[in-house]
């Protein structure tokens, strides 16, 4: 086995005790952990204490006062300054449960990967969910992936994750990062550093293609080695706590756009000179990436692989961009349970569904239109069909998308 830098950026999370028991609890060799925690804390939190490891020499804990924290990245980033060194690093959030012997996994995982030709794996993942209030009998079993979901308005893309396979047997490429699960060389802490200048969105999408210009080969693991959690429903967030947030991740966003020439957004001297030490590696270009990932980010367009979960790699196929649309809709009652939204195609394969639910429905009945907006393939028909609990499918709606 070899040594591991643990990275956990904190965040007056009442998970992080538990989180930080689990991840020694189950690992095959403790002793060889180095845990860095960027402890942001308040004093309104009494519980929110690390006595239990006050005594214990494999931990660094950065003191941070909740109030003089600048977010994700910078607290991510202030960890990385403590790197001394070890073999691997490891990534995560304070919210995880573990797999028995988590580090032997990895690392076996890591190794396999090499052996087959990668000099250098990055393995990361949304990982799977648990439910503090009911763990470990709500812990899903099975491994999940990364997927394009959109682009935001400012030109971020976000993602949202997808059940691998149970027959899966290795690992398999990905096309992005994750913030709250990434396992890999140590060097990797001073090779694609966390920007401390980013908040929050636009920090997977940015150190995805920085990851990969350094070589680094991207996988999304086959088995199980934590959980996270997702929800963190009643517990504080840094915007929560700092009304400056917007105006903050406003500017960082234009730093993520300059970077990837979001919106053909030019990189000019002054903002080279701003991203130094967190642009783009020397081994691969950002238009290799986007031939990987299958986007481009000056059009804000995808491939129809990238949207299936196909296997990254050059692709000389149609890029999609949003497709917008509004259907003009006269539903007579208001106690849908949802309301499924369907694109097809003229095979009649599904393109795009959405369920409104709850508030969606309430203004849908109220303004009777659907405002519908996705990337993709163009649709050849539409089909609004409610349902409610009690009688089931209702009128099926269907028309032609002119």
């Amino acid at each position: 086995m070899y040594s591991i830098f643990v990275q956990i950026a904190s965040y007056r999370d009442p998970e992080l005790v538990p989180t930080l028991h689990s991840l020694i609890d189950n690992a095959k060799s403790p002793e060889l952990l180095t845990i860095c925690v960027a402890h942001q804390h308040s004093q309104d939190d009494p519980w929110d204490t690390l006595d239990d490891f006050k005594n214990d020499s494999r931990f660094i804990v950065v003191d941070i006062p909740h109030a003089e924290s600048r977010g994700t990245c910078w607290a991510r980033n202030q960890i990385q300054q403590h790197y001394t060194n070890q073999y691997f690093t490891l990534q995560i959030d304070s919210h995880h449960r573990f797999a028995k012997n988590w580090d032997e996994t990895c690392v076996n995982m890591f190794n396999d990967l090499q052996a087959k030709g990668h000099p250098r794996p990055l393995i990361t993942a949304y990982l799977p969910s648990y439910v503090p209030e009911n763990d470990p009998e709500e812990r899903t079993d099975t491994a999940w992936g990364m997927a394009f979901d959109r682009f935001t308005p400012n030109g971020m893309v976000f993602f949202k994750p997808y059940y691998l396979e149970k027959e899966i047997t290795e690992p398999i490429p990905a096309r992005f990062y994750s913030g709250h699960f990434t396992f890999t060389i140590g060097d990797f802490c001073r090779e694609v550093p966390h920007d401390p200048n980013l908040y929050f969105h636009g920090e997977e999408i940015s150190i995805s293609a920085r990851a990969y210009s350094w070589g680094y080969d991207m996988f999304h693991p086959n088995k199980i080695i934590a959980w996270h959690e997702y929800t963190r429903e009643g517990r504080s967030k840094h915007w929560d706590d700092n009304p400056n947030w917007s105006k903050q991740d406003e500017s960082s966003q234009s730093r993520v756009k300059s970077l990837l020439k979001i919106d053909n957004q030019q990189c000019t001297p002054c903002a080279q000179r701003a991203l130094k030490g967190f642009d783009m590696g020397p081994t691969r270009t950002l238009s290799s990436y986007e031939e990987y990932a299958g986007i481009k980010f000056k059009e804000r367009s995808v491939q129809q692989a990238t949207l299936d979960n196909e296997l990254p790699g050059y692709r000389n196929d149609e890029y999609h961009t949003v497709f917008r649309y509004k259907i003009s809709v006269d539903l007579k009652e208001d106690d849908y349970s949802f309301v499924a939204v369907i694109y097809e195609d003229q095979q009649g394969g599904q393109i795009n569904r959405v369920d409104l639910l709850d508030k969606e429905i309430e203004n849908l009945v109220k303004q009777k239109e659907i405002h519908s907006e996705f990337i993709g393939q163009t649709p050849y028909k539409y089909i609004v069909w409610p349902y409610t609990n009690e009688k089931g499918w209702g009128e099926r709606i269907e028309g032609l998308v002119s």
